[in-house]
């Protein structure tokens, strides 16, 4: 399975929401909290192509985008696919 990473804030619904997905699949994820790691805002924004809001999910060098393009993928039967490694 490729390398899951997504960028959240505690106060976030739509962040919980993506983790509850990635979680009900059995994936791993390693999380950044940009509030509790603010100099990783920065990153995120970066590898995000200037988006600021979160959840930014990555997996692999692939950017997922936000929960709405996560669930997106579930729906589409995409993410599998691009979690398998």
């Amino acid at each position: 399975m490729k390398p899951v990473e997504i960028y959240t804030s505690p106060l976030c619904g739509f962040c919980h929401a993506a983790k509850r997905l990635l979680n009900s699949k059995g994936v791993d994820f390693a999380e950044v909290d940009v509030m509790a790691h603010p100099e990783r805002k920065a990153e995120m924004i970066q590898r995000a192509n200037g988006k600021r809001t979160v959840p930014q999910i990555f997996i692999g060098d692939t950017h997922v985008g936000g929960c709405d393009e996560l669930h997106d993928l579930e729906r589409a039967g995409k993410l599998d696919a691009l979690l398998a490694a």
